[in-house]
Parts: structure tokens; C-alpha cells; sequence
């Protein structure tokens, strides 16, 4: 039986145009993001690995990724030398 891990990483690296860099779990285990190569950060629902968002704005790789400890903020660091903060609830 496939792990809620691996589908949830499994769809993140088929969904992206590019290499996947990062990938961090929401506290609660619910969501799953990730960042790439393609210059985006996709958040993924963990259990079923269906695609929920798709986040733009950086203009390079998206290398990290990591949810603030009350899941309601996502913040993403790309080569461009931006940290940007996202809305994770919505």
C-alpha cells in the first residue's frame, strides 16, 4: 500500500514543469508543498496527492519551502533572493 508520503511527493514531482527542490508538510499533515525548478509553489492535498494551488511570483527556482508552525503561512526562498510569505488557508 502506497504511503500518503509517497503519493502526495509523488504528484508534486509529476505536476511540476521542473525539478523539484523542497518539499515540507503542513503541521497538521493536510497539505504537502512544494518548490521547483519551474518557479512555482504548488500545495498538494497529502492524502489524496491532488493539486490544491499553484503560487507565483518568484523569477527564479523556488528551493525551500517550510509552513509556520500554525499552517496558516507558507514562506518559499528562490535563487532570485526573495523569501516570500504566502496565505496557506485559502
Amino acid at each position: 500500500m502506497e504511503s500518503r508520503a509517497n503519493r502526495a511527493t509523488n504528484a508534486a514531482n509529476v505536476g511540476h514543469s521542473g525539478g523539484v527542490e523542497a518539499f515540507a508538510f503542513s503541521p497538521d499533515g493536510r497539505t504537502l508543498a512544494s518548490g521547483s525548478r519551474d518557479i512555482t509553489v504548488k500545495i498538494w492535498d497529502a492524502n489524496t496527492g491532488l493539486e490544491l494551488r499553484t503560487l507565483s511570483g518568484h523569477s527564479s527556482w523556488v528551493y525551500s519551502v517550510a509552513f509556520s508552525p500554525d499552517g496558516r503561512t507558507l514562506a518559499s526562498g528562490s535563487r532570485d533572493g526573495q523569501v516570500r510569505l504566502w496565505d496557506a488557508t485559502r
